[in-house]
């Protein structure tokens, strides 16, 4: 999804991308399998990075840039852990799991490498 952006952001795909597959799992979960405490957690939690993302690049600095991208790094972990937790108890396949939380983890991968261009770029 584009909006008036001129060239891609991967970063911004990819959180936006995870942000559908939470949606969607998270549908899965409390429709087909009747679980939404932890789901609910992972809806919040790997959601809000692309909302992060999407703040951060509409920053008002580097820093505000940083600590935007450092809260999305912060929920993508939280997500992880949820990830983690609903494969641990069944709720999601080894199949379904291995999928999201490889996307997940190359999120938090980019968003980590973004966080250390940029303190680099600033000094």
């Amino acid at each position: 999804m584009k909006t008036n952006e001129k060239k891609p952001s991967p970063i911004r795909e990819k959180s936006f991308a995870l942000a559908v597959r939470i949606v969607k799992l998270y549908k899965y979960l409390t429709t087909e399998k009747h679980e939404f405490v932890m789901s609910k957690q992972l809806l919040k939690s790997g959601t809000s990075p692309g909302a992060n993302v999407r703040e951060a690049q509409n920053g008002e600095s580097g820093p505000d840039f940083i600590h935007k991208l450092g809260i999305a790094q912060k929920e993508t972990a939280e997500t992880l852990y949820w990830l983690e937790l609903l494969h641990a108890t069944e709720y999601l396949s080894t199949a379904e799991f291995n999928s999201i939380f490889k996307d997940t983890e190359e999120l938090l991968k980019m968003i980590r490498s973004a966080i250390l261009t940029k303190k680099a770029n600033l000094k």
